[in-house]
């Protein structure tokens, strides 16, 4: 009994002991997930988040939460159509590089005759373009810091 007691006392502290052990924990990081384009203190793909701030750079900021994946973007009024306005938002779900682990959403607005702004729907088309230009742009990052 008393050897029994010892030994799983014993087994329950290597246990305890493998757990703390980076390399040997499933639930580490450590230098898997900086291989695969995350860093610490970051939940989500490195390359994509930083696509996303630069591909999206030309619209005010309004939030950006690295470890939830959301990167909220303002009101965006083009020069060339002063009585339209766009804000986006950026989903990143994944720590991997993959483009379903990429959705972007896009509201549109235009200013009626009243000067009040009139929600409108978006073209899909727009929000894929989007996507496709932040992955392309992940892929530059990707491959620069690989090389």
């Amino acid at each position: 009994m008393a050897i029994t007691r010892g030994a799983s006392i014993a087994l329950i502290a290597c246990s305890v002991a493998l757990a703390s052990c980076g390399s040997l924990n499933p639930l580490s990081r450590g230098d898997r997930a900086a291989s695969a384009g995350t860093e610490q203190g970051i939940g989500v793909n490195s390359f994509l988040w930083r696509a996303s701030l630069d591909t999206l750079s030309f619209m005010p900021l309004i939030t950006a939460d690295p470890w939830g994946g959301v990167i909220n973007y303002d009101w965006h009024t083009p020069a060339a159509s002063p009585n339209e306005r766009f804000k986006a938002t950026v989903f990143i779900l994944d720590t991997r590089l993959r483009a379903d682990a990429l959705n972007v959403t896009v509201t549109r607005e235009i200013r009626n005759e009243a000067g009040q702004w009139i929600a409108q729907p978006v073209n899909p088309q727009t929000e894929t373009d989007l996507e496709n230009a932040i992955l392309t742009r992940a892929r530059q990052l990707n491959l620069a810091y690989a090389g």
